[in-house]
């Protein structure tokens, strides 16, 4: 069941605020417990804390500590996006958001307001959110200033980057409509909207178009004379006091605000007498312009009434005055209750909140990021902490992803090596560390040398090893850190940041040996598109499978994907698509998919199939129309090491995906290759892959 909602605008003043206080009514009467959250605000500031958050949580009472309620501030996200590290702001934003999530039942995502610096990237902010949230999102948008034209354009664009971006669009609410256009807005939108996408047209309703009169002191600068306690009255329309008081009094209007010198002592006091008769409208306040005050005796009987509204005293004069108030725009704040209420009842006036709620509940998303799925692999971790030894060191690559892993508390590090030279490399390389994070053990001093030495010797006598030949081969890091594992000292191993392939896993294949059931070692990498996450296989370690062995790597990669939560769909590669290509090559793959199929006839697969046919739904509904894995393939399994490492590469170079892996298949016990060209980025990855492989029983 889907948790969550983002609801994201095109532009400022949209009245998303009206849709958010809605919404939460709704949700918090039919959902035990309901969730708040914001992945941009304007200020970290706590004394200064974003106004739409302390509006929900005080007026629904919602109990979030504040900090946890938001992501990041506009400037940290800018930061990040000039120092290319729009991946960190998303991992942060993923991490609080989904921590949520676990609290409570539903959680609403409110956008970005589109104020102050950044605001030109912020429509792109909001679909790379969403989309990395894997939540469905309501688009609100305004119409006040545009043409029909204009208006309907820019939702069609809107809607149609959040659906090339993979982010399902839910509904969208055109906003601020003049009344009589209501239904050709709505009859426009449905033009380019598909029947499952829900349609708000709201009014422009003025009374949450006006600024209350805080908002007005606050903007002015204005100091209260009288009528504190009610600032959080609306304004209506202006009335200007420069006429004489018999004229004047005609223009007032319900919850008119009164604009006249200070001086004009008539028009003061002939308008508070108007506002407490029955036979004239109320007014909401009054600013007195000019940086002049009436009388004290004046202010002494103003005190005395028995209905005061907020008086407010200015520099400026009231031409200069009626033109700021004028471009005020209006906000929302927990004080205000009056315009929170109206915001709901307008909600509830123009939105079908019930469908459009088991809409919600009912969406599924089939979008998973590469930061959705690093983010998911590092809470798999977490469950079971385990203990991984990096045998290489020496490094700077290795001590830069032990430190960022130490720091992220994902997994336990063991370091081999002479701890003072490792500790003034880890300096070298200016990294701050918590020592006792981390553990370092030196091989040629660990109290269990000869202990280790002893076991393999036992394990290795039968191939002619002696104990000279045993001591030599267990002062080789791979050799140490291998029969750490063998010994239960460690839970899995990474290397081959400075080795090769065979240095890595030679030891592993000597003691540590293959699964039950498993004749040879495989690979794979998930390969982290940007809509989806896929498993190549074997791209690093078979030369040349038969067809039993290319079975074997099909059935362990499928079982992998299914153990990362990505549900197998077997796509077995070759140059042709079904029965139509002939050759040893392709009868390989063809062999190879019939074992299988009768080995585990659970599985969903398809072979030979084309790379095009397996990936692209349009070109395998046309090649293998009856088949449940053309074009939707999640494991691509190609039929040699040359096709395979080739086109991961390939695919990662020209698309930008990111490359977790190789992860191993196959042994007892996890051990894992690096490429000799790996970055940090793959070593932190790789780690935390071989933590969950160990977390298996």
């Amino acid at each position: 069941m889907n948790k969550g909602i983002y609801i994201a605008t095109l532009e400022s003043h949209s009245g998303k605020s009206m849709i958010s206080l809605g919404l939460m009514n709704t949700l918090v009467g039919k959902t035990a417990k309901v969730g708040y959250f914001r992945p941009v605000i304007d200020s970290g500031d706590i004394n200064d804390k974003d106004n739409h958050i302390e509006t929900i949580l005080k007026h629904f009472q919602i109990d979030i500590p504040y900090e946890e309620t938001y992501g990041l501030t506009r400037a940290e996200i800018i930061q990040n996006r000039n120092l290319g590290r729009i991946g960190a702001s998303l991992e942060i934003i993923i991490e609080k958001y989904k921590k949520l999530e676990q609290k409570f039942d539903f959680v609403l995502v409110e956008g970005s307001d589109f104020s102050g610096e950044g605001s030109v990237f912020e429509f792109d902010w909001n679909v790379n959110i969403a989309k990395n949230l894997g939540i469905p999102a309501i688009i609100v948008s305004s119409g006040m200033g545009k043409t029909m034209q204009e208006f309907i354009r820019s939702l069609q664009m809107a809607y149609e980057t959040f659906k090339r971006d993979d982010v399902d669009v839910i509904a969208l609410a055109a906003n601020k409509i003049q009344p009589k256009n209501l239904k050709s807005v709505q009859k426009e939108m449905k033009k380019f909207l598909p029947e499952k996408v829900e349609i708000f047209t709201i009014p422009l309703i003025e009374n949450l178009n006006n600024p209350s009169l805080k908002e007005i002191k606050d903007h002015l600068k204005g100091r209260v004379i009288i009528g504190k306690e009610k600032l959080g009255n609306q304004s209506g329309s202006f009335a200007v006091g420069a006429m004489q008081l018999r004229n004047f009094l005609g223009h007032i209007k319900e919850n008119s605000l009164v604009i006249t010198p200070g001086d004009r002592a008539d028009i003061i006091m002939g308008t508070l007498q108007a506002h407490i008769s029955k036979n004239y409208p109320n007014i909401s306040g009054m600013i007195l312009t000019g940086g002049l005050l009436p009388d004290r005796s004046i202010v002494k009987l103003i005190d005395g009434l028995t209905d005061v509204v907020p008086i407010i005293a200015v520099k400026e004069g009231t031409f200069e005055v009626t033109n700021k108030i004028g471009d005020i725009q209006s906000n929302i704040n927990a004080e205000n209750i009056s315009k929170i209420i109206s915001s709901i009842s307008t909600f509830d006036e123009y939105v079908p909140a019930e469908k459009f709620l088991k809409n919600i509940a009912e969406f599924q998303s089939n979008v998973m990021t590469p930061h959705m799925f690093q983010y998911d692999l590092m809470q798999r971790a977490k469950t079971q902490r385990k203990r991984i030894v990096l045998p290489e060191s020496e490094d700077d690559r290795i001590l830069t992803a032990a430190v960022r892993l130490s720091k992220m508390d994902v997994v336990d590090i063991v370091l081999l090596g002479e701890e003072k030279k490792i500790k003034e490399q880890i300096s070298s390389l200016g990294l701050n560390i918590d020592y006792s994070k981390i553990s370092i053990i030196n091989p040629q001093t660990f109290d269990r040398f000869n202990e280790y030495v002893e076991t393999l010797y036992e394990l290795r006598k039968h191939k002619n090893v002696n104990m000279d030949m045993a001591k030599d081969m267990m002062n080789d890091s791979a050799y140490f850190a291998t029969m750490m594992i063998y010994k239960g000292d460690a839970d899995g191993m990474v290397s081959g940041a400075a080795h090769t392939t065979q240095h890595t896993i030679r030891p592993a294949l000597q003691f540590i040996k293959t699964k039950p059931g498993s004749s040879i070692v495989s690979s794979v990498f998930f390969m982290c598109l940007d809509d989806r996450v896929s498993v190549f296989g074997d791209c690093a370690i078979n030369p040349n499978p038969n067809a039993k062995e290319l079975a074997e790597i099909a059935i362990s990669a499928a079982d992998s994907s299914a153990a990362f939560g990505i549900e197998p769909r077997v796509a077995m590669l070759s140059y042709s698509s079904g029965s139509s290509g002939k050759g040893a090559d392709v009868d390989k793959v063809r062999e190879a998919t019939q074992i299988v199929k009768e080995l585990r006839p659970d599985l969903k697969i398809e072979g030979p199939i084309q790379y095009d046919a397996a990936v692209d739904a349009s070109v395998g509904k046309s090649k293998m129309p009856n088949s449940e894995v053309a074009g939707r393939a999640s494991v691509l399994i190609f039929p040699d090491l040359n096709t395979g490492n080739n086109t991961y590469k390939a695919v990662q170079r020209e698309t930008g995906a990111l490359a977790i892996g190789p992860m191993l298949l196959g042994l007892n016990k996890p051990v894992n290759d690096l490429s000799r060209g790996c970055t940090v980025e793959d070593i932190f990855n790789t780690v935390v892959l071989t933590a969950i492989q160990a977390q298996e029983k």
